[in-house]
Formats: C-alpha cells, sequence, structure tokens
C-alpha cells in the first residue's frame, strides 16, 4: 500500500491530500463547537451548518495559492507550519469578517469559536502532514533504505549538514556525537546529542551504518586521533572537507567525500619552500621521464604548476602518456607540452628528444617497481631499470643538462629482492657520473610507499574489500612506510633544488605502519566488521599468503649511518659508496648482452657482486 501511494503521480497526491484537508477542516469545525458549548451537538451548531461549506471554500484555495500543496512531503519542514498558519489564520478573519457584516446578528456565533477553530485546524493540518511523512518515509526503513546515518559534530556545519540530509532519499540522520560535554543529552532537529563513549549504543540503537565527520575547523592532528578511534568502529566514514564548506554555505551531501588512508597516517605534512619548489623548473625545459606512471603523472601535475617553459613527456605505454597529456591541456597554465612515445632503453632516442628540446631539469621516474613481477622477470626489469637510467644520465652528460635527478626506492636499502638491487645500481650510475667533470649536476631521492600508487597495497585492499574479501596480507608483522603521492614529489622537487652533485636524499616517512593494522582500518573504514576470533561472523575475511619473492618484513632508508640533515626538515642527505664509472660502464653493457640471451642467472650475480647489501632471501 505504501509503496503504491510513493509511486503514484504527484498530482493524485496532491488531490488526496486536498481531500483530507477538507474531512479535517470539517472536523476541526465541529470540535470547536463541541469545546465551546461542551456537547456534541448544541443549538448554534445546527443554526450555523453552513460554515461546513463557507470554511473549505474559503480556506482550500488559501492552501493552493500560498503553496501548501507544492510542498512535497518527504522534504516537509517549518515552510508548511508558516503556510498552515497564514492560511488558517486569513480564513478565520475571513470568515469572522462575513458573519459580522453580511448575516443578521441574531445568528452571531460567540468570538471564542474562531480562535479555537485556528488552533484545533492548524494542530491537524500541520500533525497530519508529519505523521504521513513519518509513517512514509522515516519509520520504514524496509521501504525507505536510507542509511542510517550519525552525525560526528553538533556545530554549526553538522547542523546544517543534518538538514541536508533530511532531504536526502540515501541518508537518514539519527543522532550527534559530540565532544562538548554541555551538549550531551540536549536534542537539535528532532536528534539527540550524545558522548563517543556512548557511540557504540548509538550505533546498537539505530542500527547506524554512517558517520559523517562534521568538524571542518578542527585540527589536522585531532582529524587524525577522531579517525582513528572510530576506525575500530564498523561504521562507513565520511567527512566535510573544509571550513570553506561553512563559509560558502555549501554544507551538503555533495560536499562529502569519503575518508582517505592519508587522513589516519597521523602525520601532517610540512608546508613546502616555494623556493626551492620553483628553482629547477621555472622557466625552464623539463623532462620527465615515465610520465604516465603514479609518481611520473604527479610529478607532470606539479611541475607544471610551477610555470615552466616546456614540459616533456616520455612514456611507452599510449593510454597513460594519452590520459596524463589530457589532463594537463585542462590546465589554466599555460607551457608548451611535447607527449612522446619513447622508451628509456633506446639511448639514441633519448639523446634526440634531449637534444631536439634542449632540456635543462630531467626527472628520471621511469622503472619497473612491482617486486614479484621484477622477481619473475629479471632481464627485462634490471635492463629497463638499469640500462633505462644509464641512458638518460649519459645523454643528459652529452647533452650538458643543467640537472637529473633519479626518483628511486627504501628497497634499495639493503635489498632482498632484484628491482631494490637494480634501483641501487641505478643510483650507483648517478653518483659514478656525479663524479665526472661536467656542467650536470646528478642527484637521487629515495623514499618509501606512497599510497595509492598502481600495484600497491592500498588500492589492492580496497579492490578486496569492495568485492567482499578476502583482504590479503603477506605476514602478521610485516610493515611498511608510507606517504601521500602529492607530499613525495613535492619533498622531490625540494630536494633536487638542492643538489650538489652525487646526492643521495632520504625523505621523511615517519613512523612505519604495520599492513595488518592499515588492513583493519580499511575494512571499518568502509562500514565492514574484519573476521576473526572476537567476530566470527564479520563481513571481510584477512587472509595471510605468506611472504613473496625477495619481500622481506621491513624497510628502511639508510645503509650506513652517515647522514646529515638538509636545510629542509623532512629530507636527510645521505653519504654512501660508490663504485668508479668504468666499472660502470663495463657491467652496463654486459647486463645488455646477458638480456638479449634472457640470462637472469648472471645479470643477478652482476647484481650481487656490485651492490652492496643485496642479500636475496632465497640464498
Amino acid at each position: 500500500m505504501k509503496t503504491k501511494l510513493l509511486t503514484l503521480d504527484r498530482i493524485y497526491k496532491q488531490l488526496i491530500t486536498l481531500f483530507f484537508d477538507v474531512i479535517i477542516l470539517t472536523v476541526s469545525l465541529w470540535l470547536s463547537f463541541a469545546l465551546r458549548f461542551g456537547e456534541p451537538f448544541n443549538p448554534y451548531l445546527v443554526d450555523n451548518l453552513w460554515l461546513f461549506i463557507f470554511v473549505p471554500i474559503v480556506a482550500i484555495p488559501l492552501f493552493v495559492k500560498l503553496g501548501l500543496y507544492r510542498a512535497v512531503l518527504q522534504y516537509i519542514g517549518i515552510k508548511v507550519i508558516t503556510t498552515s498558519f497564514n492560511s488558517i489564520t486569513i480564513s478565520c478573519f475571513a470568515i469572522t469578517f462575513f458573519m459580522y457584516f453580511f448575516l443578521d446578528s441574531s445568528n452571531d456565533l460567540p468570538r471564542s469559536i474562531m480562535p479555537i477553530f485556528w488552533f484545533v485546524s492548524n494542530t491537524f493540518i500541520i500533525t497530519s502532514r508529519f505523521l504521513l511523512k513519518g509513517m512514509m518515509y522515516s519509520w520504514d526503513n524496509s521501504v525507505n533504505k536510507r542509511k542510517q546515518t550519525i552525525i560526528y559534530g553538533a556545530g554549526s556545519a553538522g547542523v546544517q549538514l543534518a538538514e541536508s540530509l533530511k532531504k536526502s532519499i540515501d541518508y537518514a540522520p539519527v543522532a550527534f556525537i559530540d565532544d562538548d560535554k554541555q551538549k550531551y543529552g540536549t536534542i537539535i532537529n528532532f536528534l539527540k546529542i550524545s558522548s563517543f563513549t556512548s557511540l557504540q549504543k548509538v550505533i546498537k540503537k539505530h542500527d547506524a551504518k554512517l558517520i559523517l565527520l562534521a568538524i571542518p575547523s578542527t585540527s589536522y592532528s585531532r582529524r587524525v586521533e577522531i579517525l582513528k578511534k572510530l576506525s575500530k568502529f564498523p561504521l562507513e566514514v565520511k567527512v566535510l572537507p573544509s571550513v570553506d564548506n561553512i563559509v560558502n554555505g555549501e554544507v551538503t551531501i555533495e560536499s562529502l567525500k569519503k575518508v582517505q588512508v592519508e587522513d589516519i597516517l597521523g602525520r601532517e605534512a610540512v608546508v613546502p619552500q616555494e623556493k626551492l619548489l620553483k628553482k629547477n623548473i621555472k622557466g625552464k625545459n623539463i623532462l620527465v621521464t615515465g610520465a604516465g606512471g603514479s609518481i611520473g603523472s604527479e610529478l607532470c601535475r606539479q611541475i607544471f604548476e610551477l610555470s615552466p617553459s616546456k614540459i616533456v613527456l616520455i612514456e611507452n605505454s599510449e593510454f597513460n602518456i594519452y590520459s596524463v597529456h589530457q589532463e594537463l591541456l585542462k590546465s589554466k597554465k599555460r607551457a608548451e607540452i611535447i607527449p612522446k612515445l619513447a622508451t628509456v632503453t633506446n639511448l639514441q632516442q633519448v639523446n634526440q628528444i634531449i637534444k631536439e628540446h634542449e632540456i635543462n631539469t630531467i626527472f628520471h621516474a621511469a622503472a619497473y617497481k612491482h617486486v614479484p613481477m621484477v622477481e619473475m622477470n629479471i632481464s627485462e626489469g634490471v635492463y629497463n631499470n638499469v640500462i633505462g637510467t644509464y641512458n638518460v644520465a649519459k645523454a643528459a652528460l652529452d647533452n650538458n643538462v643543467e640537472n637529473m635527478l633519479l626518483i628511486s626506492t627504501d628497497k634499495a636499502v639493503r635489498s632482498t629482492n632484484v628491482m631494490g638491487a637494480s634501483k641501487r645500481f641505478s643510483e650507483l650510475i648517478l653518483q659514478a657520473f656525479s663524479e665526472e667533470k661536467s656542467n650536470t649536476c646528478f642527484s637521487m631521492v629515495r623514499f618509501g610507499n606512497v599510497l595509492d600508487s598502481a600495484g600497491s597495497v592500498v588500492p589492492l585492499f580496497r579492490g578486496q574489500i569492495n568485492e567482499g574479501g578476502p583482504v590479503t596480507v603477506t605476514h602478521r608483522n610485516i610493515t611498511r612506510y608510507f606517504m601521500s603521492i602529492p607530499e613525495a614529489v613535492q619533498l622531490v622537487l625540494q630536494a633536487g633544488a638542492m643538489a650538489k652533485g652525487g646526492d643521495v636524499f632520504v625523505l621523511d616517512m615517519g613512523d612505519p605502519i604495520k599492513i595488518l593494522d592499515l588492513a583493519y582500518r580499511m575494512i571499518h573504514l568502509s562500514g565492514l566488521i574484519p573476521i576473526d576470533t572476537e567476530n566470527p561472523n564479520g563481513d571481510i575475511k584477512i587472509k595471510f599468503t605468506g611472504l613473496r619473492a625477495g619481500e622481506k618484513l621491513y624497510e628502511e632508508l639508510l645503509i650506513g649511518d652517515d647522514v646529515i640533515q638538509s636545510e629542509h626538515p623532512r629530507i636527510m642527505q645521505a653519504r654512501e659508496e660508490k663504485l668508479p664509472l668504468e666499472l660502470i660502464i663495463k657491467k652496463v653493457n654486459e647486463i645488455s648482452k646477458l638480456r638479449e640471451v634472457q640470462n637472469d642467472i648472471e645479470i643477478k650475480e652482476i647484481l650481487l657482486k656490485n651492490v652492496n647489501g643485496y642479500k636475496p632471501i632465497n640464498l
């Protein structure tokens, strides 16, 4: 029955409402006589039966004129009350005027009839709307299917958000949570305010599935603290992004965003130093290799905003370079963009690009980085990472490029896998070139995992959660360093600006994060419960798959202890051993020949003999 009513055309809903209003007005008028004279039927009632026709004739057109039937039942609020008050008030004045000026005084009604009628009819009209709304939308979740929603923060943002949610077909606000003790137990917009300690009870009482964080003006550290506490509950979490939403009056459902993993890292990003960011970029011709990758594309975005004269993109994936090229074209900034389908393993091609476009600064991000994949494809992985780096560095040297910066990894430190060893060998290449007398400043930046990069654990977990699990963790105790992609790239650009030649920059990644904890947080923040000993009937299973080929329990950022602080608080400089350029060239040539015959064993042997600290797990 309710479903049929909800699916009726609006005109039919309005006619039904109008019919019931006629009945309400009639009953209200009769009840007014009964209350005035203390009996259901009396002589005045009989003498004034004409009122039962006159009142609807006057009141209903006023209801229509003032918009009472234009209000959508699901969204009714204060306007219904004011419209009803105005309509009934005008009706009462019109009826009183008619009676006293056009009827025989002997038929005058007691003056109290109209005030009683005004009160009773208003009460019935308004109450009927809200009762019907409750029955059709608020009180029946099987029909409504709105997600029961808790709002964290009963300030102005939370109140505005609650108002917006009441108009939503997807969310039903059920309660507030707030840190202000003075608000506990009070009610705003029919929603009770409770403390955080009562959250579990509130969740259970309302069967809540979602909590919205409406505290846009709170500090970053406080937000992180709250998110960490919320990650223990089986609630999907969304947030208002900023206080600007309040200032601009944009506190709406559309303002909400899902909690990002970086929101719970617990580390506030340092404001970048503008001088360092622009030093090697503004007004210069820039080359980015691997421009379509996770780091490469973000490098392109940030470089483009720093006003280069020209930016050349090298990428071997047609789709990836097309995507980043189209994105840059939409920017309001103006600089020449040159997309090049090319590979860094082709020295002649790289050399031609650098020479033709008179490149000043190179950011070398092209690499194979997926540990198990490189472990299964040693020849191609080492060839791409090592030979590619050598070619770019050689071309930079030969063409007097001012700066070349290599994007390295923490897996280059005491590596247990081929990918990490190949990246450390790439660092050695640049360190060797830096010893040559040239106009080119070679440097490298080493950092850990970046959130949401292609092939990383965060998008893997997100996809597994969306598919219903299981979420796969290699080992219960495995840890990793994490940093957001934009923050990592900002630090990369600043590190390159501080280079003197041969510098190994190491980014401060904060404290390592336990991957199992990350999995739990992502599951909880998706509104689901991990299946474990405490929750055997949970939603998502966590499966331990064992360490993969070349994978170790923890990563390191420094090979030795010889490290100094740079002028940037988040960037350190490591001093590490080097290899002579003659040896580097010899080994590069050997790797190239061995790759032609796919001799994985001897390529791996070259890494073992020349990369300090490389110890494969399977040895």
